[in-house]
């Protein structure tokens, strides 16, 4: 039996281009040269980003959404000053920013968001 080797996610969305230029931003990644509506990490290491085209708007919570990394290994104030960064960043590319979860006996501290076409997204 192959093992799976490469994982893609795939995006409904409205705007395929727009949303993968803004992902692609978030995250480091590279657009595609010869499809606008992938972006993928330039390094090969993380997943490939597919944005495709959908006639419906979304309608309720995602059920699977992505968790941008930005305070792995960091606690109290040092991982609430990287999660405001990181928002302060994404907010002028259209990211949204939602409710602030803090820290409790089983999670750390993380900032609920929402990319340019209100897809629910964590900075963890």
């Amino acid at each position: 039996m192959a093992s799976v080797r490469q994982v893609q996610v795939t995006f409904d969305c409205a705007e395929p281009e727009r949303v993968a230029a803004f992902w692609a931003e978030v995250l480091g990644y590279v657009v595609h040269p010869d499809y606008a509506s992938v972006c993928m990490d330039p390094a090969g290491v993380g997943p490939r980003l597919y944005f495709q085209k959908v006639p419906e708007g979304k309608v309720a919570k995602n059920r699977v959404h992505l968790d941008v990394r930005v305070g792995t290994g960091l606690v109290g104030e040092q991982r609430l000053a990287a999660l405001e960064a990181e928002c302060a960043r994404l907010i002028p590319l259209g990211a949204v920013r939602g409710q602030l979860l803090l820290a409790d006996e089983e999670n750390e501290s993380c900032q609920v968001m929402q990319d340019i076409e209100g897809n629910e997204f964590c900075l963890d």
